[in-house]
């Protein structure tokens, strides 16, 4: 089974925020801005979201809710989450990169030369 790493969601249910502490090195302005796109995006659908890193470094979302939720959008939840990985595409890099570097623990310039080859 694959390990994923969660960073941070919001749900909807337990009207409750999670970050998880092992990014507690992120700055402050990320971290706001991380629980901002969380908890709107659980008022707006409901359900739960939860920023989750694979075993690779790779950050997605993933949405969830309860299986008797009649009022969870699914459909606006997936189009939610298009808009947000389109409109935060740098800060998601951003997020990627620093998984990588201070959580893997994988070589900065290794990485750097890696995104200069896709450019």
């Amino acid at each position: 089974m694959e390990e994923k790493t969660v960073l941070c969601g919001a749900n909807a249910y337990e009207k409750k925020y999670y970050f998880n502490e092992k990014f507690s090195g992120m700055p402050e302005s990320i971290k706001k801005e991380l629980n901002i796109i969380c908890v709107l995006f659980t008022e707006e659908v409901g359900g739960v979201l939860t920023f989750v890193f694979d075993e690779e470094g790779s950050l997605s979302l993933e949405t969830d809710a309860d299986e008797g939720d009649l009022l969870y959008d699914e459909i606006g939840s997936a189009l939610l989450v298009k808009e947000i990985l389109r409109k935060k595409q740098e800060l998601f890099e951003s997020l990627t990169l620093y998984y990588k570097i201070f959580i893997l623990k994988q070589d900065p310039s290794a990485l750097l030369a890696e995104e200069e080859g896709k450019q």
